[in-house]
């Protein structure tokens, strides 16, 4: 049986603040955008704030009311943000090497090959909580299970700073009270569709027909039910592996929302660009396919993909490609707030070539993708932009590439040189 864990760092944005401002450790805290950027919306809160009733993604204003004028704000600084994530998972990588970063602030971890030389997954989750606390000065909830989607749930359900075992004998106690939201992937609207059937928790998803889950969910209903039923086998993956020959993709929740197609187009280069890169370094030669998947403020998602006229490794010809999807997928209904782009349908290195494929072109084309590419590796991913990149400032200092996360940071250790 597989040891798996699941590590969320508490109030992520908010505890980096407090490490910068110590000052504010007894005071209701805040992190947001600018106004410019996301008008003053909450992004996260201390401890304190969420006890006095402050949410993640209000405005601003609804915040202060609730602390009575003694709120502290600070705008988002995804820098410090990375170079604290960075240093914790160099304390995760001393107990394995199968991690898996589910955004900036989580982690799972396989420790099943680890729990010989360093105890039960409990005791690893117990050393793992203590170590970033007294090394980094931040705090973590881990959830300890046999799979993945249950250990996302125990880091759920406790926090801060603590850890929720949840075992074959117990998950039937623990898990199936809960409310058919908490499970991972179930979002507004499967929940809405559940609720219509009187599903409402997770227990009631395990112990439904499977069949008529299907019926109005699809073969995702089926996975629900397996997961529900603690049957996830899913294995660990590090992110920073490619994805196989199946498809190389990146995505970004952005840092404002988007309410024009220039904006759009700044985002797609800045992922297509990464994709390119990644897709280059593969060694699976041109992709034949490009898909982009768009969520919007309401976190609706929708995906379209189309097939290049000619197969192609270059971050302008999938970009291009993946603007004229875009824009006949989406309806601006509500602004954009994130954005994916993948390739797929790799030629192998074996190409068809039509009667109008311009070799010399081409190979110019080849020729400068390496150049940009030596350049990058040795002096990182951001030392050659387009102009169109370094028009937005946060933008210019994302390394989408390197890391699949807002902001670039290096990582330091111990709690004294991070601020």
């Amino acid at each position: 049986m597989r040891t798996i864990l699941h590590s969320d760092l508490n109030n992520f944005y908010a505890s980096v603040e407090m490490l910068k401002h110590p000052e504010c450790k007894d005071v209701p805290v805040v992190v947001c955008g600018s106004k410019e950027d996301r008008h003053g919306i909450v992004l996260a809160k201390n401890q304190l704030a969420k006890e006095l009733g402050v949410k993640t993604g209000e405005v601003l204003w609804q915040a202060e009311k609730k602390c009575k004028g003694n709120l502290v704000k600070f705008t988002a600084d995804f820098p410090s943000y990375l170079k604290v994530s960075s240093a914790v998972r160099e304390i995760y990588s001393r107990f394995t090497d199968k991690i898996e970063p589910f955004g900036i602030d989580e982690c799972w971890l396989d420790v099943t090959a680890s729990v010989k030389y360093f105890g039960t997954g409990e005791e690893i989750a117990e050393k793992i909580r203590t170590a970033v606390k007294e090394e980094i000065g931040v705090t973590v909830s881990v959830g300890v299970s046999f799979n993945k989607v249950f250990a996302k749930l125990g880091s759920d359900m406790k926090k801060p700073d603590a850890i929720t075992v949840i075992s074959p004998e117990n998950y039937k106690d623990t898990v199936w009270k809960l409310s058919a939201e908490d499970l991972l992937y179930v979002g507004r609207s499967t929940q809405k569709k559940l609720n219509l059937l009187g599903i409402r928790t997770i227990g009631d998803i395990a112990t439904s027909e499977e069949k008529i889950l299907t019926n109005i969910l699809g073969v995702w209903g089926k996975t629900l039910h397996d997961y529900a039923n603690g049957k996830d086998d899913s294995p660990v993956v590090d992110k920073r592996a490619e994805e196989g020959v199946k498809s190389i993709g990146n995505s970004m929740t952005n840092y404002k929302d988007l309410y024009t197609f220039e904006e759009v187009k700044t985002l797609i280069l800045l992922l297509s660009e990464s994709v390119a890169a990644r897709l280059r370094e593969s060694g699976l030669g041109r992709a034949k396919t490009v898909k982009i998947t768009v969520t919007d403020n309401l976190l609706q998602t929708v995906g379209k993909q189309g097939t290049l006229v000619k197969p192609t490794s270059s971050a302008l010809d999938i970009a291009r490609e993946a603007y004229k999807l875009f824009d006949k997928l989406y309806s601006w209904k509500n602004p954009v707030r994130g954005l994916g782009v993948s390739v797929c349908n790799f030629t192998m290195g074996l190409e068809q070539l039509s009667f109008d494929f311009d070799v010399d072109k081409e190979s110019k084309k080849d020729r400068l993708d390496g150049v940009v590419d030596k350049i990058r590796k040795k002096y990182g991913n951001n030392s050659v932009q387009r102009a169109r990149i370094l028009q937005d400032k946060k933008y210019s200092q994302t390394d989408i590439k390197g890391e699949h996360v807002i902001a670039p940071g290096n990582l330091t250790g111990g709690q004294e040189k991070f601020f």
